[in-house]
């Protein structure tokens, strides 16, 4: 939570934004919590507009998919150009570092065959369920008080990713 100099409610708001990426990728994660307790889904009806948008865009893009295009975009032309403040630059760094996390621990269950939006309460996959329901809690309170700090004007500070995000944006 460290003060590096005013921010303006432009910059603030810019900076709130990029969270919405490791948002909308956690979700699937989410399934098992969300069988177990449906009102959490109401957190995520501010973002339903970026889910449906998301979507659709990954589906008319098939190979590359709009992910991957957006997670360049935003990686070039934000957190590679120093000619931004450096607060947007950080945290738009440190969402994506959220998101490569979110991406990888998706693939790594569908490489041993572990389908994430389907799992459901049965005694065999209760296990995962509760893993993916850690993984969506941690990545979705990461992201909400990353929001919360950058609407604030404030850094937010994690062991490893904010070090990631600050040699990155130097």
């Amino acid at each position: 939570m460290t003060w590096r100099g005013s921010t303006d409610w432009q910059q603030r708001i810019l900076s709130v934004l990029p969270y919405i990426l490791p948002l909308i990728q956690v979700r699937g994660f989410g399934s098992f919590l969300f069988q177990q307790f449906p009102f959490l889904e109401l957190l995520y009806i501010p973002f339903s507009p970026f889910i449906i948008l998301f979507g659709v865009l990954n589906r008319a893009i098939p190979f590359i998919g709009f992910t991957f295009i957006l997670f360049f975009a935003l990686y070039l032309g934000v957190v590679r150009n120093e000619k931004l403040a450096h607060f947007l630059r950080f945290h738009t760094m440190q969402a994506l570092l959220l998101s490569i996390f979110t991406f990888l621990c998706l693939y790594i269950f569908q490489l041993v065959n572990i389908p994430v939006s389907a799992v459901s309460v049965t005694p065999d996959l209760f296990l995962f369920g509760v893993l993916f329901s850690l993984l969506f809690i941690v990545v979705t309170g990461a992201c909400l008080f990353s929001m919360v700090q950058a609407a604030r004007g404030l850094y937010a500070e994690y062991p490893f990713i904010s070090e990631a995000a600050y040699a990155q944006t130097r």
